[in-house]
């Protein structure tokens, strides 16, 4: 791999940190906000829509970044005619199965599931079982959601994507592990605002 790719790589990880940590942060904060000063629901919307301005921009610079990565180091993984071929086709499909898993699971949250308005505003109780993909995954969006992020590297034939594609799904699942899912559960055990998004992207 040359200096850019390696350059390109650590842009990409730099990237993923820059996006998780921050917005966990944020999150678990406001997790840990006391019922009192919930009751402001314009200051709690004003947080949200602040939050939710910021949080897009990282999530876009976060894609860009891992998009580059691929980009810088393709043609790292050569496997003969047949064998670029083969990754050429899997790697399409995986970003196909990829995007429309995560756009049907964002279709079925809504845009305020997707970036975690139950953090900030008190929502109205729902089914726990959306349907959707989460009639079949628990966590759409950060297991099988993920799969295009594999198949740009495989379509690019790039093995620092596919590395960068892993690092990535791994930051996302700890961060659900460590934020998302406590938040869930204590709005399972009775705190005000559990919704369906709660459960996972």
């Amino acid at each position: 791999m040359t200096a850019w790719g390696f350059a390109a790589l650590g842009y990409q990880i730099a990237s993923r940190a820059a996006y998780v940590i921050p917005v966990g942060l944020v999150l678990a904060r406001e997790a840990r906000r006391p019922d009192s000063e919930r009751k402001d629901l314009g200051a709690c919307e004003a947080r949200y829509q602040h939050f939710r301005r910021w949080a897009s921009v990282m999530m876009n610079h976060d894609a860009f970044a891992l998009i580059l990565l691929s980009v810088v180091t393709r043609h790292t993984l050569q496997a003969g005619t047949t064998g670029n071929a083969v990754m050429l086709g899997v790697g399409g499909a995986l970003v196909v199965i990829g995007l429309g898993i995560k756009g049907w699971a964002a279709a079925r949250l809504g845009s305020e599931a997707y970036y975690w308005r139950n953090f900030f505003v008190p929502m109205p109780r729902t089914a726990p079982d959306p349907p959707g993909p989460y009639r079949y995954l628990q966590n759409p969006m950060y297991t099988v959601g993920y799969a295009q992020a594999y198949g740009l590297a495989l379509v690019l034939r790039s093995w620092p994507g596919l590395l960068g594609a892993a690092v990535a799904q791994g930051a996302i699942l700890v961060f659900h592990l460590l934020v998302e899912k406590p938040h869930y559960q204590a709005l399972q055990a009775g705190e005000p605002g559990l919704a369906a998004e709660a459960r996972g992207r």
